[in-house]
């Protein structure tokens, strides 16, 4: 039996030029047979697992996961009952309710911020980068901290929400070169203790709050890599209120890594291991939610950078793990390398994984808006 999952993997491995003999960098070496029955039948999280478990190695998991996709070999695996009835129960739950709103908090931004420290820019910006004439990650994250503020055309004296705030690296940054007030809410308590001192002194207010408590009205708002974890059911709850709490004459900013697909919108190892209830929006969900609420007024598609900002946060990340692994199992450092280097190679092969911005108006900017890129 075993030889026959070993055969049919190693066929289908193939046809993305994969081999298990590890000649090219995206090859991978096999150390516990039972990978392929886990890959052949689970998919994502067999593989997922199993890189975990130590059973599979290569020398570039971002290029082979490139490969993977690119050929198109996740549509070729024949998923086991048990993943199959899990598929089923997301799509019918709403497993992102208000009950359930801290529990992504809990469990992956309240990892420790010394995590997210050794890993990130200086600013602490967990998010696309936007790496346009920019030579670094310092570089590039400040570049998307402009590119907001220019988008939203930001005024001094004016009231900014920031939904999903993380350490409020947005909030730092438009105070200090915009001359505004920002209001930034997270349902991570981590978040809230280091992004409080890091604004000190400054007009940030940060809360620990989850979006539905919304009750007060901005010049601007923004949300920088939220809506992944609000979930297709509530997508129009979330933009109702955005609409309720922005001014008649705002822009709203939605950043959001996107995919291709509506009916595929969950990775379940990436679920179960790194984003719990974490959803993905397409195109046509995010269309039908700002139906009759808002404007488009622009998208701008940059997932190339994505990868760019993996690599960077992951070469952070093993560069500087003697810091940190006293804290953390060598378990985890595999799921960590495997969550980034998976990630980045998800972007790179442009096939399932985008980057999005839309900026979002009430009623239209008379005489159009102008872009900025």
């Amino acid at each position: 039996m075993n030889n026959r999952y070993k055969k049919i993997t190693e066929e289908i491995l193939a046809l993305a030029g994969v081999k298990t003999n590890r000649d090219n960098p995206w090859d991978i070496s096999i150390y516990n047979e039972g990978f392929y029955k886990r890959a052949l039948t689970e998919g994502e999280l067999g593989i997922g697992e199993s890189y975990m478990d130590g059973w599979w190695e290569s020398d570039r998991v971002d290029e082979f996961i490139c490969q993977i996709l690119r050929a198109q070999l996740d549509d070729k695996i024949k998923r086991k009952l048990s993943i199959l009835l899990k598929l089923l129960t997301v799509n019918l739950l709403n497993l992102q309710t208000k009950r359930r709103a801290f529990n992504i908090g809990k469990k992956h931004y309240d990892l420790g911020n010394e995590l997210f420290q050794n890993m990130l820019d200086k600013r602490m910006n967990y998010s696309c980068a936007y790496w346009k004439d920019a030579t670094n990650l310092d570089e590039a994250q400040e570049n998307k901290l402009e590119l907001i503020c220019r988008k939203i055309d930001l005024k001094p004296g004016m009231r900014v929400l920031d939904i999903g705030c993380g350490w409020s690296a947005f909030g730092k940054y438009a105070t200090e070169k915009y001359n505004v007030d920002v209001v930034g809410i997270t349902v991570s308590s981590e978040q809230v203790e280091l992004g409080r001192k890091l604004c000190e002194g400054l007009p940030v207010d940060i809360r620990l709050s989850d979006y539905r408590d919304l009750n007060e009205k901005y010049d601007r708002i923004i949300s920088v890599g939220m809506i992944e974890h609000v979930g297709r059911k509530n997508y129009r709850t979330f933009f109702e209120i955005a609409n309720k709490c922005l001014v008649d004459e705002g822009l709203f900013l939605l950043h959001t890594i996107g995919t291709n697909r509506s009916e595929e919108t969950l990775d379940l190892w990436t679920e179960k291991y790194i984003f719990p209830d974490g959803m993905l929006p397409s195109v046509t969900q995010l269309g039908k939610s700002i139906e009759n609420l808002f404007v488009l007024e622009d998208w701008h598609s940059f997932g190339a950078d994505y990868d760019k900002t993996l690599m960077a946060w992951y070469n952070n990340f093993e560069k500087n793990w003697n810091k940190i692994k006293d804290k953390y199992s060598e378990r985890f450092f595999r799921m960590w390398k495997y969550f980034l280097l998976s990630s980045a190679g998800s972007f790179r092969s442009r096939r399932r994984s985008q980057l999005w911005q839309l900026v979002l108006s009430k009623n239209g900017i008379p005489g159009g808006y102008k872009s900025v890129r």
